[in-house]
């Protein structure tokens, strides 16, 4: 079966069988070794030398992680949204007492720098700017080192979602001085659901230090204080940690151009198939299409749900379809983390065959 939707992703071999082991104390010497393993591993492909503290949580409770370790309650922040997963962020810091103060574009559109610019201007109080870098509901990019460069102009925080992105877009955290990005396992990572990953700059520690909502689990100074001996504050994923490390040795044996460029590669194979068939990619700047997956829109006379199940049964592909108000008119494939030019290949055989059988 060929799992392609934008996470869980399919995990290699080698990652598979190291996820088996069997348990070990996670308060002793070996977890310490491998968890001084991940880290500086980690270091190296968010390109960064901040602080990165593992969270055993889905990428969401890494996003509720970045707000409430910088952020108190009545903070004015920029929620920019271009779908579901920008809405989840400002979401998140509504419920925590924030001002979220949105900058929502159409499903398909990207944030422009020059409307957060002005946005900033016209709210000069607010703290921190919250940003999707890669948006797995409608397939597009935003322009994160363009968005961070006006966010800095101002000298306000940033805080990125980039559960869908980092490890398969390049996403440079130092040179483009992001204060805290977050991403999770079970995306570009090749391991399963249950970890996240988060880099903290030095302004987001100073933020940190002052912030007042309540936190207690996703705590980062408790997480760093345990990290120094090789440990986490609670009871860790341990079996992730185990398929992380060896997931970690591909990745950094592959190289970070080489892994960007074969994203880059499997992603123009599905938007020319897109356009090949007549189709349109929901992003309305192919510029921003993602790399990490792909958003089509259905024709009028598709049947989404069949084209979906079709793929599943005849040909042992599954996709995604839409979320939200795009349920039925959207299906998305996934195309991030253990993926070969092959693997696309195949999986565009397959639409070709169940693509005549889904219509209404």
């Amino acid at each position: 079966m060929q799992l392609r939707i934008p996470g869980p992703t399919p995990c290699p071999d080698e990652v598979l069988k190291a996820i088996g082991r069997q348990m070990i104390n996670h308060r002793g010497k070996e977890f310490g070794e491998m968890t001084n393993r991940i880290i500086p591993k980690l270091k190296q492909c968010f390109q960064t030398k901040n602080d990165v503290v593992i969270l055993s949580t889905s990428g969401t409770g890494g996003l509720e992680s970045a707000v409430v370790n910088t952020l108190s309650p009545g903070d004015k922040v920029l929620g920019i949204s271009i779908g579901i997963f920008g809405d989840r962020f400002g979401e998140c810091a509504k419920t925590y007492g924030a001002e979220v103060i949105p900058l929502k574009y159409e499903w398909g559109q990207t944030a422009k720098p020059d409307d957060v610019r002005k946005a900033l201007k016209e709210n000069p109080g607010v703290k921190a700017v919250l940003v999707t870098h890669n948006e797995t509901s409608t397939g597009t990019t935003n322009p994160l080192k363009e968005i961070a460069k006006v966010v800095k102009e101002f000298d306000k925080l940033i805080l990125v979602d980039a559960v869908s992105s980092l490890s398969s877009i390049d996403l440079p955290v130092d040179a483009w001085d992001l204060d805290v990005v977050v991403t999770g396992s079970q995306k570009g990572w090749m391991v399963p659901p249950g970890l996240a990953f988060v880099s903290i700059s030095e302004r987001g520690w100073k933020a940190h230090a002052e912030a007042k909502m309540p936190r207690f689990y996703f705590d980062f100074s408790r997480a760093k204080k345990f990290a120094a001996d090789g440990q986490t504050p609670w009871t860790p994923t341990v079996s992730v940690f185990f398929g992380m490390d060896v997931a970690l040795d591909m990745m950094l044996k592959e190289g970070l151009p080489n892994i960007f460029a074969r994203h880059a590669r499997v992603a123009d194979k599905a938007r020319a198939w897109v356009k090949s068939k007549g189709l349109q990619l929901l992003s309305v700047d192919e510029r921003f299409a993602s790399n990490t997956v792909t958003a089509v829109k259905a024709p009028d006379d598709m049947d989404v749900a069949k084209f979906t199940s079709t793929l599943r049964d005849e040909y042992k592909v599954v996709i995604a379809g839409g979320q939200g108000g795009m349920k039925g008119k959207v299906f998305r494939i996934g195309h991030l983390g253990f993926i070969t030019d092959k693997d696309m290949d195949e999986i565009i055989a397959a639409m070709n065959g169940a693509l005549p059988k889904a219509k209404k």
